[in-house]
């Protein structure tokens, strides 16, 4: 895992209207919530996080963000993180990794040819 273009992820996101926030609850299960991330220089913002996940976030702060794919063979944008759950207004999220991933329908895709039957790029 290397540094995040966060304006490369950011430029992605643009095409996806919602994304999943995923966090782990004290019980260890995931708990997962619909958002709508806003992009700064160096993080990911979640305003109006649920106390819920500020909480799980808090407790558990590496989550993940999944914005689903726009139609059945697109790509899905999935960021791994570190959040910051102190603010009451906004969840901030500091991005660790970002690709784009969907199932490989090409022998060619990227990974295809080690046993990999995803087609993800790295961003």
């Amino acid at each position: 895992m290397g540094t995040v273009d966060i304006n490369a992820v950011a430029e992605h996101a643009r095409a996806y209207g919602f994304a999943y926030l995923i966090t782990i609850t004290k019980h260890q299960r995931v708990h997962t919530s619909v958002v709508h991330p806003e992009f700064t220089d160096h993080a990911v913002t979640i305003p109006g996080a649920s106390d819920r996940a500020r909480t799980n976030a808090g407790a558990h702060p590496d989550v993940s963000l999944v914005w689903p794919p726009p139609n059945a063979t697109g790509y899905s944008l999935i960021v791994d993180g570190t959040a910051d759950g102190q603010d009451a207004a906004a969840l901030r999220i500091a991005p660790s990794r970002a690709i784009l991933h969907r199932p490989a329908t090409e022998p060619t895709a990227p990974g295809a040819g080690d046993g990999c039957v995803q087609d993800c790029i790295e961003l």
